[in-house]
């Protein structure tokens, strides 16, 4: 556990779920945890006892990604989790393929509903078609213009034809929209709770967390993480974007949440100590601006040359497409701001330095 970790608490220490079972953290509240195929190994999904038009389930948030794997970890939690009950709603907080690859898979199980913001829905179902910000050739050169230079780099993003839909072969047909400040009503009796949504920029077009003032419940799907920072990035889809500021913004929004909230998030361990965490994230991203602008000003950089100042160990081409986008997302953050100014070179890369004054 890093310093930062030690500022948290984390009520149920290192115990996790079992594989294919939950691990209950209040009356009709379960945390599942599966497995994912990349540096980032696992994501929470979580189980909320419900009631809906009358009949008596559970209401699933997030899905995990489409594969053989999770299907039976799911077929695992169907048959020792549920009471006996059905899975009434299929809510998502937001469209990357952790979160939405099943959403198709589990709706048509059960026949039941996805909850999802209009945003992220329309962006899944437009991903699904595409090879947009994922790979494919928009993606190599978006990043080449960037200054990523490797050809075989290059050459394996064009080739990721079929990175998302891989994942996520299909999103349900239709969808209840969830806005910022809706009340979902979950359980029954006095079991009844209500969780509101708030929404979020940044990591993904209209990311929604819930928040139940009750319970002092938080599932902050990818917005707030207890020991990685959110990924923020700029790709090719909408290539002159300031994702920064708006995740920056949109964490402010949960300062008004009670001090001792419990964060259930998609990543890491449930913990305590919100604000303490909101504190870190701000100040971690006003160190790396203080690195970029440090950087540019003494040569002009491209974001292919901000990977060594924002990340100090080595990175697969998986990690590196996430990497490069971070780097745009610091770089435009400062550009925006007009303290870096922006070039685009004789060899059709972009550069930043500092901005004249």
């Amino acid at each position: 556990m890093n310093e930062l970790e030690n500022q948290l608490h984390y009520p149920w220490g290192d115990e996790l779920p079992a594989v294919g079972r939950a691990l209950e953290l209040a009356p009709g509240v379960k945390w599942l945890r599966m497995g994912l195929p990349f540096a980032l190994n696992h994501i929470n999904l979580w189980l909320l006892r419900d009631e809906l038009d009358g009949r008596q389930g559970w209401s699933v948030v997030d899905c995990c990604i489409s594969k053989e794997e999770s299907k039976a970890q799911w077929e695992s939690v169907f048959a020792n989790e549920l009471d006996g009950l059905p899975i009434l709603r299929v809510i998502v907080t937001h469209m990357h393929p952790d979160h939405i690859g099943l959403a198709s898979w589990l709706c048509e199980r059960w026949q039941a509903p996805l909850w999802i913001s209009s945003t992220d829905y329309n962006a899944a179902r437009m991903a699904c078609l595409s090879t947009t910000g994922f790979g494919g050739e928009a993606a190599a050169r978006f990043f080449a213009a960037h200054g990523l230079s490797d050809p075989q780099d290059l050459e394996k993003i064009r080739a990721r034809m079929g990175y998302y839909p891989s994942m996520v072969p299909a999103v349900p047909p239709s969808y209840r929209r969830m806005m910022d400040g809706d009340l979902i009503a979950i359980g029954s009796g006095a079991q009844r709770t209500h969780w509101r949504c708030i929404s979020g920029y940044g990591h993904a077009p209209e990311h929604i967390a819930l928040y139940c003032a009750q319970t002092k419940m938080l599932i902050s799907g990818d917005m707030v993480l207890p020991r990685i920072s959110t990924n923020v990035s700029v790709y090719d889809i909408e290539p002159e974007s300031n994702p920064l500021k708006l995740f920056l913004t949109s964490l402010e929004r949960y300062r008004a949440l009670d001090p001792d909230t419990l964060t259930l998030p998609s990543h890491g361990k449930p913990f305590r100590g919100l604000h303490t965490r909101l504190d870190q994230l701000a100040q971690h991203h006003r160190d790396r601006l203080a690195e970029v602008l440090q950087a540019c000003s003494e040569r002009p950089h491209s974001a292919a040359d901000m990977l060594m100042v924002l990340f100090k160990r080595a990175l697969d081409l998986h990690q590196t497409t996430f990497a490069m986008g971070e780097s745009v997302a610091h770089l435009h953050a400062l550009w925006f701001e007009g303290r870096l100014q922006r070039s685009l070179d004789g060899d059709g890369v972009y550069r930043f330095a500092l901005a004249a004054t």
